[in-house]
Protein backbone atom coordinates (compact mmCIF):
# COMPACT_ATOMS: atom_id res chain seq x y z
CA UNK A 1 0.00 0.00 0.00
CA UNK A 2 1.20 3.13 -1.00
CA UNK A 3 2.38 5.80 2.17
CA UNK A 4 3.26 9.40 1.97
CA UNK A 5 5.74 11.08 3.84
CA UNK A 6 4.27 15.04 5.18
CA UNK A 7 7.56 16.91 6.16
CA UNK A 8 6.16 20.23 7.87
CA UNK A 9 10.18 22.13 8.59
CA UNK A 10 10.49 25.60 10.18
CA UNK A 11 14.44 26.50 9.50
CA UNK A 12 15.75 27.56 12.31
CA UNK A 13 19.28 27.60 10.97
CA UNK A 14 20.04 27.16 7.13
CA UNK A 15 23.30 26.05 6.67
CA UNK A 16 22.42 22.71 6.20
CA UNK A 17 19.92 23.24 3.60
CA UNK A 18 22.09 23.00 0.71
CA UNK A 19 23.72 19.52 1.32
CA UNK A 20 20.59 17.81 2.62
CA UNK A 21 18.82 19.05 -0.57
CA UNK A 22 21.84 17.62 -2.85
CA UNK A 23 22.47 14.31 -0.81
CA UNK A 24 19.16 13.20 0.15
CA UNK A 25 16.99 12.92 -2.69
CA UNK A 26 18.92 9.96 -3.85
CA UNK A 27 18.67 8.60 -0.21
CA UNK A 28 15.12 8.62 -0.60
CA UNK A 29 15.16 7.12 -4.36
CA UNK A 30 17.53 4.43 -3.35
CA UNK A 31 14.59 3.26 -0.89
CA UNK A 32 11.26 3.71 -3.40
CA UNK A 33 10.46 6.91 -2.20
CA UNK A 34 9.67 10.00 -4.80
CA UNK A 35 9.05 13.30 -3.74
CA UNK A 36 5.35 15.01 -4.80
CA UNK A 37 6.38 18.43 -3.79
CA UNK A 38 8.72 20.23 -2.10
CA UNK A 39 7.37 23.97 -1.91
CA UNK A 40 8.32 26.70 0.29
CA UNK A 41 4.74 28.59 -0.56
CA UNK A 42 3.05 27.54 1.73
CA UNK A 43 -0.24 29.06 2.57
CA UNK A 44 -2.92 28.66 5.75
CA UNK A 45 -6.28 28.26 4.21
CA UNK A 46 -8.01 27.80 7.70
CA UNK A 47 -7.25 27.52 11.36
CA UNK A 48 -3.81 29.33 13.08
CA UNK A 49 -0.97 29.42 10.72
CA UNK A 50 1.93 27.67 11.46
CA UNK A 51 5.55 29.16 10.92
CA UNK A 52 6.05 26.73 8.39
CA UNK A 53 8.82 27.15 6.01
CA UNK A 54 8.67 24.35 3.42
CA UNK A 55 6.71 21.41 3.38
CA UNK A 56 7.84 18.02 1.12
CA UNK A 57 5.30 15.55 0.26
CA UNK A 58 6.30 12.40 -0.52
CA UNK A 59 4.98 9.12 -1.68
CA UNK A 60 6.41 5.69 -0.67
CA UNK A 61 5.60 2.40 -2.12
CA UNK A 62 5.42 1.01 1.92
CA UNK A 63 5.75 1.57 5.31
CA UNK A 64 8.53 -0.42 5.84
CA UNK A 65 10.71 1.29 3.19
CA UNK A 66 9.90 4.35 4.98
CA UNK A 67 11.38 2.81 7.83
CA UNK A 68 14.48 1.64 5.78
CA UNK A 69 14.82 5.71 4.94
CA UNK A 70 14.79 7.15 7.95
CA UNK A 71 16.90 4.62 9.12
CA UNK A 72 19.51 4.18 6.51
CA UNK A 73 23.29 5.30 8.16
CA UNK A 74 23.51 7.09 5.28
CA UNK A 75 20.85 9.67 6.22
CA UNK A 76 21.97 9.57 9.44
CA UNK A 77 24.07 12.89 9.03
CA UNK A 78 21.33 14.70 7.15
CA UNK A 79 18.65 13.81 9.10
CA UNK A 80 20.64 15.21 12.42
CA UNK A 81 21.76 18.13 10.64
CA UNK A 82 18.18 18.92 9.90
CA UNK A 83 16.89 18.31 13.82
CA UNK A 84 19.71 20.98 14.75
CA UNK A 85 18.74 23.21 12.31
CA UNK A 86 14.98 22.96 12.31
CA UNK A 87 11.81 22.38 13.94
CA UNK A 88 10.12 19.50 12.13
CA UNK A 89 7.67 17.10 11.82
CA UNK A 90 7.36 14.37 9.64
CA UNK A 91 3.90 12.34 9.40
CA UNK A 92 3.14 9.01 7.67
CA UNK A 93 0.07 8.38 6.42
CA UNK A 94 -1.62 5.82 4.17
CA UNK A 95 -3.84 6.16 1.19
CA UNK A 96 -6.50 4.38 2.89
CA UNK A 97 -10.06 6.46 2.38
CA UNK A 98 -12.59 6.39 5.10
CA UNK A 99 -15.17 6.97 2.96
CA UNK A 100 -17.93 4.83 3.27
CA UNK A 101 -16.45 3.29 6.48
CA UNK A 102 -18.02 6.02 9.13
CA UNK A 103 -21.49 7.09 9.07
CA UNK A 104 -21.17 10.56 8.96
CA UNK A 105 -18.44 10.53 5.78
CA UNK A 106 -20.45 8.75 2.89
CA UNK A 107 -18.70 7.31 -0.02
CA UNK A 108 -18.56 8.96 -3.55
Amino acid sequence: MTVYVIADIKIIEDTWVPEYAASVHEIVHRHGGKYLSRSGNVKTLEGSPLETTLIALLAFPTEALVQAFISDPEYAPYGRARVAGSESRFQLIDDTDLAGTIPYLSKG
